[in-house]
């Protein structure tokens, strides 16, 4: 689950002396003003503290106490302010000077509110206005307005400067680490959260980034304590509740991530990132109902983020809305190129509309890679038949008959090098620019000049993991899997999610290191248990090294996570069976997944190889027959094939079956086809 939420935490500390200053001066205008005084000196600590919602709810204590008091409603703009919400405190603002207050010192607040809004040309222009006084502050908002236009270069420059002059200015170090972590420099954003918390424990926002980065680095529980932490200062605290709600989702405790978003709802009525998290869990659960009904309660707020418009799309393609769906997944690709589960989703949606063409255009950045999956190369292949395309239909068919075995690959472009050169050369402060140009480089074969500029990228942004696997992909490409792994290494020091475990750990199998890969997997899974392509994969490992009864407790862990109509899935636990001596088992999942996919070969293979463990060489003939003819490029196939015929005493076409397997290079089984051969003569 995608990050949604974005708080601009305030200067809790600032105001509290800003504040006390002003209590000191200004005195309230009515006779009850004791009772607000007091509420506005509570309100100020607990701002100080981090307990933004009890600081809010004393300030409203003081407004209530004497609703003409000015800078009551500047500090009760203030925790609107901590809490996110810029409409609110700009209408606090409007009252705190309509009852007294100097706005000469409140251009910083104002400055901040509009920003929150989505402002930031306006929130520049009165950040400009801000009394020295408060010049922290104002070049605080400044900073991040800057940023907010896509000005990182002069944001993080101006952060610089203030920290040079203030380096114990927390809220500084933590929007100054938002700002890097936005633009992709997680090291840096690191190292400033740290410093924030350092300052400041209290700071909510460096606290809750912290999780967000031990998230990524660490995996999914060892974030929890960071959220926690920060829920101890307030409970309430939106931001921090939407995150810790999103892990605990990740982690499968479902419950306990109901119970956070209904407290996020209570902190925020309507809160859409909560909705979000619900509908998403609605969805996970088949309640497909429940999770339109939750989205439509968002109201749109959130429809342009990226989680929103794929669950939209799988919304509207689940009702049979197959427009609606396009629409979506296609704005997602755009925003997401190199998204190759929207590529796929939009591909699907597309050939189910009768756009066949347009099916193929989506899906042919992945369908070209090594490592594509099955369905993605029958989507192709039956777009192809759709277009009466019948020999490339029925290459792609083939290749989608069998699970890929040619390990990740860097995702090409769309567009030609020169096209890719000119975006480079007209904007070269832009990464994404700079990537493109590299990639292009790939594709036209130039890869030594990709890894040039790929190795430039990463020295000039050492802090951002894209970096060091982009010089990895390149190595990838010149058949340097030793030197990529340890690029993708570096990447996983950073970030260690997914995309960089799976690269890693392929770099490492291909360098012939598969005992590092095996431990980069292993620790993966221990921080992200639930991740299905790493149990995957996992499982893949035990089966290749004849680790039955693990297999077989791994798979069974990902059929109750995934269900049991995924057929890979059930052939793989067939085979893990066979392996355990398990028969009957393997029988009974080699049927299910035999029902499910009767023309895939690796549905027949594993339902017909468990017959020949069973003893039924005659039955298992028939089906590997039939997996072979689907797949016949696939060499292990034509092994299982050959034993069986072996058995039946069809010694001619054993050995036929034995040597087109052995002709195959990768085949695994050599030494026993080479056995059976000479004990057929």
């Amino acid at each position: 689950m995608k990050t949604l939420a974005k708080a601009t935490l305030a200067g809790a500390a600032a105001v509290a002396a800003v504040g006390a200053l002003a209590v000191s001066l200004a005195s309230p205008a009515r006779a009850d003003g004791t009772a607000a005084k007091r509420e506005i000196v509570l309100s100020l600590g607990l701002l100080a503290d981090g307990n933004f919602n009890a600081a809010r709810a004393h300030a409203q204590a003081a407004i209530s106490a004497d609703p003409k008091w000015g800078l009551a409603h500047a500090v009760l703009a203030r925790t609107f302010l901590a809490l996110g919400d810029g409409v609110g405190a700009e209408s606090e603002l409007g009252r705190a000077a309509a009852t007294g207050f100097d706005m000469k010192r409140g251009h910083q607040l104002l400055a901040d509110a509009w920003l929150i809004e989505g402002d930031p040309k306006r929130a520049l222009v009165e950040a400009a206005k801000a009394d020295p006084r408060f010049g922290a502050y104002a070049t605080r908002v400044t900073a991040k307005a800057l940023a907010a236009q896509g000005k990182m270069p002069e944001a993080i420059s101006l952060f610089a400067e203030l920290l040079n002059a203030d380096p114990g200015n927390s809220l500084a170090w933590s929007d100054l680490a938002r700002v890097r972590y936005d633009a992709g420099d997680i090291a840096g954003a690191n190292a400033n959260a740290q410093r924030a918390v350092a300052a400041d424990p209290a700071n909510l926002a460096a606290l809750t980034l912290r999780g967000e980065l031990v998230r990524d680095q660490y995996g999914l529980a060892a974030a929890l304590p960071w959220f926690e932490a920060a829920l101890r200062h307030d409970a309430y605290y939106h931001p921090a509740l939407i995150e810790y709600a999103a892990t605990l989702g990740d982690l499968g405790r479902y419950n306990d991530m109901l119970a956070v978003t209904r407290r996020a709802l209570a902190a925020r009525p309507g809160s859409p990132q909560a909705l979000y998290l619900e509908a998403v869990l609605a969805a996970r659960a088949e309640s497909y109902d429940l999770a339109r009904s939750l989205m439509q309660r968002t109201g749109g707020a959130i429809d342009d983020l990226p989680g929103a418009l794929l669950l939209n799309g799988t919304l509207d393609y689940q009702a049979g809305a197959y427009e609606e769906a396009i629409g979506h997944w296609r704005e997602l690709v755009g925003r997401q190129p190199m998204n190759v589960t929207a590529r796929r989703l939009l591909g699907a949606a597309l050939l189910r509309s009768g756009d066949a063409k347009g099916a193929l255009d989506v899906l042919r950045p992945v369908a070209l890679r090594g490592d594509a999956d099955s369905y993605t190369l029958a989507l192709v292949g039956r777009a192809f038949e759709a277009t009466g395309e019948r020999d490339w239909a029925g290459k792609f068919l083939d290749r989608s008959a069998w699970p890929a075995a040619q390990g990740s690959a860097p995702f090409g472009s769309d567009d030609n090098l020169a096209v890719l050169a000119s975006a480079a050369a007209n904007d070269p402060g832009n990464p994404v620019a700079a990537v493109g140009m590299v990639r292009g480089l790939i594709d036209a074969g130039q890869a030594g000049n990709a890894l040039d500029r790929a190795k430039a990228l990463a020295a000039a942004s050492p802090g951002a993991p894209a970096a060091h696997l982009l010089v990895g992909d390149t190595l990838m490409t010149m058949g340097r899997a030793g030197e990529a792994a340890d690029a993708y290494r570096r990447a996983a020091d950073i970030r260690f999610d997914e995309p960089t475990m799976l690269k890693l750990v392929d770099a490492l199998d291909r360098a012939g290191r598969r005992p590092d890969g095996l431990k980069v997997l292993s620790l993966f899974l221990s921080q992200h248990p639930e991740n299905v392509a790493a149990l995957r994969l996992a499982a893949h490992w035990q089966i290749a090294a004849r680790d039955w009864d693990g297999a077989i407790d791994t798979l069974e862990d990902l059929r109750s996570r995934v269900g049991s109509r995924d057929v890979g899935l059930l052939a793989e636990l067939a085979y893990a069976n066979i392996g355990a001596g398990n028969v009957d088992d393997a029988l009974d999942y080699g049927a299910a997944a035999y029902e499910l996919a009767p023309m895939s070969p690796a549905a027949s293979d594993a339902y017909g190889w468990a017959f020949y463990a069973a003893g039924d060489s005659a039955k298992a003939r028939d089906l590997l027959e039939k997996a072979v003819m689907l797949a016949p490029r696939q060499a292990a196939l034509r092994w299982h094939l050959a034993q069986a015929y072996a058995d039946l005493g069809h010694n001619d076409s054993a050995k036929a079956q034995v040597a087109i397997a052995l002709a195959d290079p990768a085949f695994a089984e050599r030494a026993s086809a080479q056995a059976l051969l000479k004990t057929l003569g």
